[in-house]
C-alpha cells in the first residue's frame, strides 16, 4: 500500500478561517510578502521530507536560494499582484511540484486580468490555439515576441514564476500563461509578436491587451486538454470502451462511480476480453489517491497478477516519512477522515504511518522508515498462476495530459507494467522523490505552505523523470473526437 495516497492536500495546522482582511498599503503588501516567504521557508525546513535527506545534500542550499530569491522579490512588492508573484518566484526556484507556497482565496480579481484576444498552446513549439475574430489565425506558429524567441520568452515570463521548465509536460501545461496578464510587476508582457502561417507567410502585429473574458478562460482549459467526461465508463463505438478518470481526489459520487466501473469489468469480464480497445482518459487528472487507478487496474488485468508485478517493480523501494509534529498530526487527521468516509483500507494505512512517525519521534529519529513493501518480489512475476483470471491482452490506450503528475504518474507506472498499454497525447510532468503532501496555513491567512511528508529511496521512476507518449497527438485541437480518430486509426 505504499502508493495508496500519492498526494493528500489537506490543511492541518489551523481550522478553516474566513477570508482575512487584505493589506491596504504598498508597505503592508511588502511586509506580508516578506513575512509569508520567511514563514513558508521555516515550515518547509521543519517538516519537508527532503530537509534532512542524506541522499540529497544539495537540498538545503536550494531551499536557501529559493528563500533569497523570494525575499528579493518581496522587497519590491507594492500590491496584490506583486505579493502573488513574489511567492511564485520562491516556489518556482524550489522547482518541485510538491513544495512551495500557494495563495489562498482570490487575491487577484478576475476582472483585472488581461489577454490579447488569443490563447497559445505548446505542441513541441508555440502555436495559436484559439483566437477572436481579427486575431492571429488558429494554428499559426508564434515565432517570437519583442525580438525574443518564443521558447526564451516562456522561460523568462512563465517558468521563472510558475511551472518547471525542465519537465517536458510542463511546456504543454504552462505555455497558455504567456498571454495572460495578471499584473506581475517583475515581467514585461509581449507587445508585438511574429506569427507564421502554414503557407509560409509572416505577420508582426501589435498586441491589443484587454480585459480577459470567459471565452478566454474556456479556451485556456482546452489548450491543455481539459476533462470532457465525468468519472465513468462509456462505449462510444461498439466494443471500444472509454474509461474517464479525470480526478483521483473523488467526491462521494465519483467514488461510487469508480467502484461501479471496476465492478462492471469484473462482472462482464468476458465481454471486455473481446474489446477492440480500452481507452483510459486521464485528462483533467492532477493526482490524488492511487487507490482508484489500482482498483480499476486490478479488475482489468487481475488483482493478484497486478500485485505480483507491482511488488517486483517496487522491490527495492523504501519509503521514509519525516518525523515532525506537524506531519504526525496530518496522518492522525487522515485516519479520522477515513473513519468518517468508511474507507477501512485507507484508515489502516494512515494509522500505520501515524504510529510509525510517533515511534520515530519517541526514539529521536528524523524519519520513520517504512519497509513493509520492500523485497517482496517473487520469482517470475510475469508468469500467470493458478487462480488468475484469463489474461487481458486487448489494446489499452492511456490519454496523458502534460500536467499528469503524482498519483496520475503512479497510474502510468501501473498501467505500463502490462505490454498491451500505450500512452497517447503529451509528455507527462514529473515528480521528485518527495511525495505525500499536506498544506499548512501561514500566519497572515493569505497563503499556505505545501509540505511533502515522505521520500522514496530506490524508486524505479527517477527524480524528474517524465513519460513520453508512445503515440503523440500534436494537433492544436485536443478534444475527445481527435483522440477517438487517432486511436481508431491504430487498428487499421
Amino acid at each position: 500500500m505504499k502508493r495508496l495516497l500519492a498526494i493528500a492536500l489537506v490543511a492541518t495546522a489551523t481550522a478553516a478561517q474566513a477570508q482575512p482582511d487584505l493589506p491596504t498599503t504598498p508597505a503592508a503588501w511588502r511586509d506580508a510578502a516578506l513575512r509569508d516567504i520567511a514563514a513558508g521557508y521555516q515550515v518547509t525546513l521543519d517538516n519537508h521530507a527532503g530537509a534532512l535527506d542524506p541522499h540529497n545534500p544539495g537540498f538545503l542550499a536550494n531551499l536557501e536560494a529559493a528563500r533569497e530569491r523570494g525575499l528579493a522579490l518581496a522587497r519590491q512588492v507594492k500590491d496584490a499582484p506583486g505579493y502573488v508573484a513574489a511567492l511564485q518566484g520562491f516556489t518556482a526556484r524550489i522547482n518541485d511540484g510538491h513544495a512551495g507556497i500557494a495563495t489562498k482565496g482570490k487575491l487577484l480579481a478576475p476582472d483585472a486580468q488581461r489577454w490579447p484576444g488569443f490563447v497559445a498552446a505548446w505542441r513541441e513549439d508555440l502555436y495559436v490555439y484559439a483566437s477572436e475574430p481579427g486575431g492571429p489565425p488558429v494554428g499559426a506558429r508564434i515565432v517570437s515576441c519583442d525580438g525574443k524567441p518564443a521558447k526564451r520568452l516562456l522561460e523568462d515570463n512563465v517558468f521563472a514564476f510558475e511551472g518547471r521548465g525542465n519537465e517536458a509536460g510542463q511546456w504543454w501545461t504552462s505555455a497558455r500563461e504567456l498571454f495572460v496578464d495578471r499584473g506581475n510587476p517583475f515581467i514585461q508582457v509581449p507587445r508585438r509578436c511574429v506569427f507564421a502561417t502554414t503557407d509560409g507567410k509572416q505577420a508582426e502585429p501589435a498586441l491589443d491587451w484587454r480585459p480577459r473574458t470567459e471565452q478566454a478562460r474556456e479556451w485556456s482549459g482546452g489548450a491543455v486538454g481539459m476533462a470532457e467526461l465525468p468519472v465513468g465508463l462509456t462505449e462510444p463505438r461498439p466494443n471500444l470502451f472509454w474509461v474517464a478518470m479525470p480526478t483521483f481526489k473523488p467526491n462521494d459520487g465519483e467514488r461510487a462511480a469508480y467502484r461501479a466501473m471496476a465492478e462492471r469489468v469484473r462482472q462482464d469480464r468476458a465481454r471486455f476480453l473481446q474489446a477492440a480497445a480500452i481507452v483510459i482518459d486521464l485528462r483533467g487528472n492532477h493526482g490524488g489517491a492511487s487507490m482508484w487507478s489500482e482498483e480499476f487496474a486490478g479488475a482489468l488485468w487481475g488483482e493478484a497478477r497486478l500485485q505480483r508485478r507491482r511488488d517486483a517493480y517496487d522491490a527495492n523501494t523504501v519509503t521514509w516519512y519525516r518525523a515532525s509534529p506537524g506531519n504526525l498530526a496530518h496522518f492522525r487527521m487522515l485516519e479520522q477522515r477515513f473513519v468518517q468516509q468508511g474507507e477501512k483500507k485507507a484508515q489502516a494505512w494512515a494509522a500505520a504511518r501515524a504510529a510509525g512517525i510517533a515511534a520515530a519521534q519517541a526514539a529521536g529519529q528524523p524519519y520513520y522508515i517504512d519497509r513493509e513493501d520492500a523485497a517482496r518480489a517473487t520469482a517470475d512475476p510475469q508468469a500467470d498462476r493458478p487462480g488468475d483470471p484469463p489474461p487481458f491482452t486487448r489494446p489499452v490506450y492511456v490519454i496523458v495530459p502534460g500536467y499528469c503528475a503524482s498519483a496520475c504518474l503512479d497510474a502510468l507506472d501501473m498501467f505500463k507494467l502490462f505490454p498491451n498499454t500505450r500512452l497517447v497525447g503529451a509528455p507527462s510532468s514529473a515528480d521528485s522523490t518527495y511525495m505525500e503532501v499536506r498544506s499548512q496555513d501561514l500566519p497572515g491567512g493569505l497563503a499556505r505552505t505545501i509540505v511533502p511528508t515522505k521520500l522514496y529511496v530506490g524508486r524505479p521512476r527517477g527524480n524528474g523523470q517524465v513519460y513520453q507518449p508512445d503515440i503523440a497527438l500534436r494537433s492544436v485541437e485536443w478534444g475527445t473526437a481527435e483522440f477517438l480518430r487517432l486511436i481508431e486509426a491504430q487498428g487499421k
